[in-house]
């Protein structure tokens, strides 16, 4: 007699079915993802989507594309602010700068950049450490309608209050004001600051080498993969990095465990920032 699949075997069947007709119709790839994190933003969008079943939600991104933007905004995370974790800019800007300065020209990846906080507190920073005119910065997402709000980089005001405390934290030279003006509820962050960035779509889970960069910031991104594809996306970065560049990671991410680790050096240990070698 055949076992009956307890509900939550059948949810995790209708899940991977999803995400296999995903990568297959659309080429985005989510297979390797914590199936804890991806559980839970699929029942989210299965919920506020009005579908009963997982099942009926693959059905319908499967024949219409129109809906592909609405999933990924729910499978993609999108939650983040400016200078986020204040110690990790403030050793950015006490320890890597100094190095960075050596260099005549720069290249910064901000990797899966979400609505642009990250970016625009590196610019912020670069700018005002006088280093941002010989930096050309990339900002990459797999979600075009995240790429749309980083590169526009209007943000609700009552955010601002946060950002301030944190750019001041981080060590900020100056007032967060100086960077964007406010009105009808809305921050709209000077568009000077994006004179120095590419704004492009890349998926860390199938895309290739970026190029050659001296910085590397992918924060709390990792978090949210299997370890597989975690070793993939830290073999992405080395093969991405100048020799003597750094990599930053989240406060809860670390290359400890990685294949990767012998090719990198702790640098700012409590900050999760690392400086490969020259293998």
């Amino acid at each position: 007699m055949t076992e009956t699949p307890s509900p939550e075997k059948v949810e995790d069947i209708e899940i991977r079915l999803l995400l296999e007709a995903v990568y297959l119709r659309y080429h985005y790839d989510f297979r390797n993802y914590s199936m804890a994190s991806v559980r839970r933003r699929l029942r989210q969008a299965r919920d506020q989507l009005g579908y009963p079943t997982i099942s009926a939600l693959q059905e319908s991104v499967l024949h219409d594309p129109r809906l592909l933007p609405r999933l990924l905004g729910y499978l993609t995370v999108q939650v983040s602010e400016m200078f986020r974790d204040p110690s990790y800019f403030r050793a950015i800007r006490e320890k890597v700068v100094p190095h960075l300065r050596t260099y005549p020209s720069l290249k910064v990846w901000i990797a899966g950049c979400s609505g642009g906080e990250e970016l625009y507190s590196t610019v912020i920073l670069f700018r005002e450490e006088g280093l941002e005119q010989r930096t050309i910065f990339y900002a990459t997402d797999i979600n075009q309608d995240a790429l749309r709000t980083a590169e526009a980089g209007v943000y609700d005001l009552d955010r601002i209050q946060l950002f301030t405390e944190n750019h001041r934290k981080s060590g900020g030279r100056s007032s967060l004001s100086d960077y964007y003006s406010a009105g009808y509820g809305r921050a709209s962050f000077d568009r000077t600051l994006r004179e120095k960035v590419v704004f492009s779509d890349h998926s860390l889970a199938t895309d290739a080498v970026f190029g050659e960069m001296n910085l590397i910031s992918c924060r709390n991104v990792l978090i949210y993969f299997e370890r597989p594809l975690q070793d993939r996306v830290l073999g992405l970065f080395k093969d991405s990095l100048a020799r003597k560049g750094f990599l930053g990671l989240g406060a809860k991410e670390s290359l400890r465990f990685s294949a990767h680790a012998p090719s990198f050096t702790d640098f700012a240990r409590d900050e999760k920032i690392y400086q490969r070698g020259n293998r």
